[in-house]
């Protein structure tokens, strides 16, 4: 499937959450960046205790990603209506709105509009990747999802966040657990690597003559994934483009892309420091690690760095870990340790920019594979109901802690 954000299927889906939250006697308010909430009555008046996530898919899917937040905490809903159920304060539903950043090019922008750490006219501003000319503004006023009220904490309150969701990773289906809780986000850094040699004909310059960008490149990376394994870290690289491009030059000019991740900042900090010395020394032709053994050493390179992005490690708020918990607790009894992990997110979501103005934690279901942001991206629906029950059970447990203050 694919339902980029407030493309005309995304549109249908904002349809269906507004028709459904309606039927369950909620009010529903559409904000500036078009995300949805959906707020049930509480016994007491107060910032609702909201469950939710995304309903916008990568370009091919998947079905699972977000769409099970979503999902699960509609039926949340659903069961507490059904079951005559009436909670102290107020509880609501969300709907962020491009979550993915797959057709604006800024993931969990509408949740960082909504936290005051992304302006409003920014993301409005922001046009489609693919050389597109609608802008998230035209698009929400297309589909008739531009809301009037402000998209803010302060007028948009909320008590707390929880977010359901596909672990997105292997570990929970590897261990046959079944819930992930999760202690927060970790951290990461994202850079541009510029390598500048020289261009040079490959039949007629020596191997001892050539300033070899692409091959100085090569060995960076390497020396990223070496880096990272020997400090508990991830480096990835997911783009490299050179020029000129011909298979007969040598390229002069090399940009990649340097990811590193960690659960502590510090760790990205330590993983950055030893990569820009390295690369450094790399550049200027010195052997780091072994990497020229068996090569012929060129001529000297330069190097330079873009940082692009920086997140800092996020750690979930301690009320609503033990609620996730206890609510695990109480559907597994005595396996509860053997079925469940505490774990730290590698992906990003629209609980890192909520736990920044209230408490939140999200709780992780296992998905085949560890597969997503894929047509393969599958969870059972045995594990789903896991999911949704325990999100329900965190959901009343932390209504009852408010209740108890």
């Amino acid at each position: 499937m694919s339902r980029l954000s407030l493309s005309d299927t995304d549109s249908t889906a904002r349809d269906w959450f507004a028709e459904t939250t309606s039927a369950l006697g909620c009010k529903l308010t559409t904000d500036a960046m078009g995300n949805q909430f959906a707020v049930r009555p509480g016994l007491q008046d107060g910032p609702p205790t909201y469950a939710g996530s995304h309903l916008d898919t990568q370009p091919t899917g998947g079905r699972y990603d977000g769409i099970l937040g979503v999902t699960a905490a509609v039926e949340m809903l659903r069961v507490l209506n059904d079951n005559w159920v009436e909670t102290a304060y107020p509880v609501g539903v969300v709907n962020w709105t491009n979550e993915e950043g797959a057709r604006y090019p800024i993931s969990m922008v509408s949740s960082g509009v909504w936290a005051g750490e992304i302006p409003l006219s920014h993301a409005h501003n922001l046009r489609e990747v693919g050389g597109g000319s609608a802008t998230m503004k035209s698009e929400l006023e297309r589909i008739g999802y531009l809301g009037e009220t402000p998209c803010s904490h302060e007028v948009m309150p909320m008590a707390a966040h929880f977010e359901l969701h596909i672990e997105q990773g292997p570990i929970l289906e590897a261990e046959n657990r079944k819930i992930g809780i999760v202690q927060g986000v970790q951290a990461y850094r994202w850079f541009s690597i510029d390598v500048l040699g020289a261009d040079c004909h490959t039949g007629t310059t020596s191997f001892a003559h050539r300033a070899d960008a692409l091959l100085a490149a090569s060995k960076m990376i390497l020396h990223s994934h070496r880096a990272a394994t020997a400090a508990g870290a991830l480096a990835s690289t997911g783009i490299l483009t050179l020029r000129p491009g011909s298979t007969n030059t040598v390229p002069g000019s090399v940009r990649f892309s340097l990811d590193i991740r960690a659960s502590k900042d510090s760790t990205v900090e330590a993983v950055e420091a030893d990569c820009k010395a390295a690369f450094a020394r790399i550049a200027a032709g010195e052997d780091v690690g072994d990497l020229n053994a068996g090569g012929t050493p060129g001529r000297p390179c330069t190097v330079a760095w873009t940082t692009d992005s920086v997140s800092p490690a996020i750690n979930f708020h301690a009320d609503c870990i033990r609620c996730v918990t206890d609510a695990a607790g109480d559907l597994f009894g005595s396996e509860v340790g053997a079925l469940t992990k505490e774990m730290v997110s590698g992906a990003g979501h629209d609980s890192v920019y909520t736990s920044k103005r209230v408490p939140t934690t999200m709780l992780f279901v296992p998905c085949r594979d560890g597969v997503s942001h894929n047509p393969r991206e599958y969870s059972t629906p045995e594990d789903c109901a896991v999911g949704a029950q325990v999100l329900l059970g965190a959901v009343v447990r932390y209504d009852r802690l408010r209740a108890s203050r």
